[in-house]
């Protein structure tokens, strides 16, 4: 294979999914530094992926490509909708791959490697089998010609390196080898000052999810907001929903001093973590994206696998609880405890 192959990377959604796909670039990067790397990607998660896109000084994602699915089932049988779709295709085939990977093992996903154009021996990659407790559609494998198997008990980032490493047919990349998300220099320029209004110290508790079984008790963010408002923490309740809204009004009727922030937007997101002391949360996209900025983040696992998707690349990260299994109030909050300390 030549030493600048052009790749294609298709993770599309979610919030989460995408930030635990974002080391391979990085891993490709070390080994390809002059690959061609382009990523499509969900258009609502286009800005995760900015801040890699490369420039003076630093090669990342060369070309994101926006896929706009999820806006146009809503209106699928729009004109316009369609005129949308014939430009995605027109962008994606303009560039001919040779190597294609694909991590999340959805129907879509491979219908997308599908319309890519692609060099006559290209490779691509995708998942043989599902792990547990993820999507998953067999009949994806038959629009891959490299299926690679992977353990059924594979963590998130690590599914993504195995599949990398199996289109190249390299070794498989060890935990020792720390994954790498954003660049450092990045991350240090967030803004902190004053965003959405709100000035530190401040805890950030995210405790909505899209299903409810992963959500940790009312009470039991109650009573660990109080303990936190009393050492002198400002607690906020953020939200994404109106359902979500209400009870981040419900718990913060019980804090003293906490806030119900405005409805902010991913990009917001960056900097509302950044200003933070601490970040507390469900197994959710954003409690992620405070473990790949590498802040101090609880992460609280109720009703989903911790192997799946905890941050084990960083002190800064503790993981407390289990499938059926949630943490108490003590546990999240002795983690919460060590984790200020370290600030």
């Amino acid at each position: 294979m030549s030493a600048s192959p052009k790749i294609l990377l298709v993770k599309l959604s979610s919030l989460g999914d995408v930030l635990h796909n974002l080391p391979i670039v990085w891993d490709l990067r070390a080994r390809l530094p002059d690959a061609q790397i382009d990523w499509v990607v969900e258009e609502g998660y286009v800005y995760l992926l900015k801040p890699l896109l490369s420039r003076d000084g630093f090669r990342g994602i060369d070309r994101i490509i926006p896929f706009g699915l999820r806006r146009w089932k809503k209106n699928l049988f729009s004109l316009g909708t369609w005129k949308e779709f014939f430009v995605f295709r027109k962008i994606l085939q303009s560039t001919t791959y040779d190597v294609l990977i694909e991590t999340q093992g959805l129907l879509k996903s491979a219908i997308v490697c599908s319309l890519a154009n692609k060099s006559s021996d290209a490779v691509i990659a995708g998942l043989a089998n599902a792990t547990e407790f993820s999507g998953y559609e067999p009949l994806a494998r038959s629009l891959y010609n490299q299926s690679v198997q992977v353990p059924v008990k594979c963590h998130a980032v690590d599914r993504s390196r195995w599949v990398m490493c199996s289109a190249f047919d390299w070794p498989l990349l060890e935990r020792s080898n720390v994954p790498q998300f954003y660049p450092k220099k990045f991350i240090e320029n967030i803004p902190k000052s004053a965003v959405l209004g709100l000035s530190p110290p401040y805890v950030l508790c995210f405790h909505s999810t899209a299903r409810e079984a992963k959500r940790w008790a009312n009470e039991h963010w109650i009573a660990l907001g109080k303990d936190l408002a009393a050492r002198g923490y400002q607690v906020i309740f953020p939200w994404g929903s109106a359902a979500e809204r209400a009870v981040s009004v419900l718990l913060a009727e019980q804090v003293s001093g906490s806030v119900v922030p405005p409805r902010f937007s991913i990009e917001e997101a960056f900097a509302v973590i950044s200003g933070a002391d601490l970040t507390v949360g469900v197994d959710t996209g954003l409690t992620h994206l405070a473990a790949v900025l590498d802040k101090p983040t609880v992460e609280i696992y109720c009703d989903s696998p911790r192997w799946k998707t905890e941050g084990y690349w960083s002190n800064r990260i503790c993981n407390v609880g289990d499938i059926e299994t949630p943490p108490t109030v003590k546990e999240v909050l002795g983690s919460s405890l060590k984790l200020l300390q370290q600030t």
